[in-house]
């Protein structure tokens, strides 16, 4: 059934994409429908598979696609698979720039002329106020954030950034101290480790064919995690790359694993 759904997924972002997004209003957000959503001065168009069990709520954050891409193509059949395997409403947000999602005051994460986008603390910030309007709307006390790649890495931030705000992370070829790579005033996990929250649950989810996010990014960055104290789990999924491993068989068993224990 998964691996039914990750070709439909595929087929989908290659056949639609949307054009860059303009600016929108809080007013023209509110009179585009019930899946789109103002939130840290940006209109942002989500998928919701509802599920039954109340006062939780998963948010799936995409990583870098090309400017414009329909995220919500790829990412509307993985909500629909996490809520029938934990019964919790599930949400895909599309970033700025992606999907119908605005661009008032962020481009895409991979607009020409600007690098490392998810290490900027405004980004992340922003992400912050998407994830508390979500959980307002959805009246949810426990929040499960999904991240691949670039949204792992800005959700690893964010429990730093704000530490009461999520209370379980899943998190998918990100990086973790973007210090090691880049140059310049960015942020990432390693800034933030004193101030995360210690009852926050954390899956650190890799590949080992990943070539973008190598596999001893997150093992490395594992065990300094642990050293702090964080309640971890470091999950192996063997021959994955970098591409769908949020959506992988093992990671979707070990996010209902952890929901489970709660």
């Amino acid at each position: 059934m998964l691996k039914k759904i990750l070709i439909a997924s595929s087929l989908s972002i290659l056949l639609s994409s949307t054009l860059y997004a303009s600016k929108i209003s809080s007013e023209e957000c509110a009179s585009k429908g019930e899946d789109f959503i103002f939130a840290g001065g940006e209109c942002i168009q989500y998928n919701e598979s509802e599920g039954d069990v109340e006062g939780k709520l998963n948010i799936i954050v995409h990583g870098t696609w090309d400017e414009g891409t329909n995220t919500l193509g790829r990412y509307a059949p993985f909500a629909e698979t996490l809520t029938m395997s934990t019964d919790i409403t599930s949400v895909a947000v599309a970033l700025p720039g992606y999907s119908g999602s605005s661009t008032n005051n962020f481009t895409s994460l991979a607009h020409k002329g600007e690098k490392n986008q998810a290490a900027k603390k405004e980004y992340v910030l922003f992400l912050g106020d998407l994830v508390k309007s979500l959980k307002e709307k959805y009246d949810a006390k426990t929040v499960t954030l999904v991240g691949h790649s670039a949204g792992a890495m800005m959700s690893a931030t964010l429990s730093g950034l704000k530490p009461e705000l999520v209370q379980n992370f899943a998190l998918a070829g990100g990086r973790y101290d973007i210090h090691k790579e880049e140059k310049g005033n960015l942020i990432s996990m390693i800034d933030v480790l004193d101030s995360i929250n210690k009852n926050a649950n954390f899956l650190f989810i890799y590949g080992t064919n990943d070539d973008i996010s190598k596999p001893e990014v997150t093992t490395e960055f594992f065990k300094i995690a642990k050293d702090k104290g964080l309640n971890a789990k470091l999950i192996k999924v063997e021959g994955a790359g970098h591409i769908d491993l949020d959506m992988t068989d093992e990671s979707l068993e070990a996010i209902t694993s952890m929901l489970e224990e709660e």
